[in-house]
């Protein structure tokens, strides 16, 4: 007897992740941006040679203007693109009512490009065509790539930046707490090559690409960034009384 597995239809695919509503990447330039960016003030500031307090405030003041920066601009885009989505959605909307014939042939046109049958493809765009809510979600998915009921909220994508920011800009500055001079800066320039290994490698992992590279990629990108900022730092360094 031959069993069969019968999947819900709302039930998401078995061999696919959840990437849709720009969560994944809010969280992963999220963490790269604080991580690179406070790795290159600290190492910036400590090239300087100024105190070890000064490091540590110029630290935690870039973790957390840049965290505000983050969410704000992620709150913008987000909401900018959902509002450009949902005008053009209202446009589609009017014409499903306006000139429904227009847009069933061009949904059957649709269909037809996909390889159905013209008969095949003019049934189908009929009976999806019967229910207005449905007919727009087709169109809508068909036409300009989006899904109306689907759409990001730009406030979860500016939290999961602002915390992911932070969680990746305080790692360098942990040595500063108890530590200063060049042990520290070392140890921040550690944390942050192992940090960026693992932001790659993860990348990698999520993406199915070679993680080996992914991560040698981050870290890379990385070492060269703190080499020059160490050095334009060490070039205009002043005293700090």
């Amino acid at each position: 007897m031959t069993r069969h597995t019968v999947h819900r239809r709302d039930e998401a695919h078995p061999g696919h992740r959840q990437v849709s509503g720009g969560r994944a990447r809010a969280a992963v330039f999220g963490t790269s941006d604080g991580l690179t960016s406070n790795v290159l003030l600290v190492i910036g500031f400590a090239g300087a040679s100024v105190d070890a307090s000064v490091v540590r405030l110029a630290g935690v003041a870039g973790a957390i203007a840049g965290a505000v920066s983050m969410a704000a601009g992620e709150y913008v885009s987000v909401r900018a693109q959902n509002e450009l989505v949902e005008r053009e959605v209202e446009v589609e909307r009017r014409e499903l009512r306006i000139n429904p014939d227009a847009e069933l042939e061009e949904l059957t046109a649709m269909y037809e490009s996909h390889g159905m049958q013209p008969r095949t493809a003019q049934m189908a765009a009929a009976d999806v065509m019967r229910d207005e809510h449905r007919a727009l979600g087709v169109h809508s998915r068909e036409e300009l790539g989006v899904d109306p009921a689907d759409l990001p909220s730009p406030w979860t994508a500016a939290a999961l930046s602002f915390v992911c920011f932070v969680l990746g800009a305080v790692l360098p500055v942990i040595p500063w707490i108890a530590g200063s001079g060049t042990s520290a800066t070392v140890a921040s320039v550690v944390i942050g090559v192992i940090a960026a290994a693992a932001l790659g490698f993860t990348i990698g992992q999520f993406a199915e690409r070679n993680r080996t590279r992914a991560a040698l990629r981050q870290v890379a990108i990385m070492l060269v960034a703190c080499v020059v900022t160490y050095g334009i730092g060490n070039a205009l360094g002043v005293s700090v009384s």
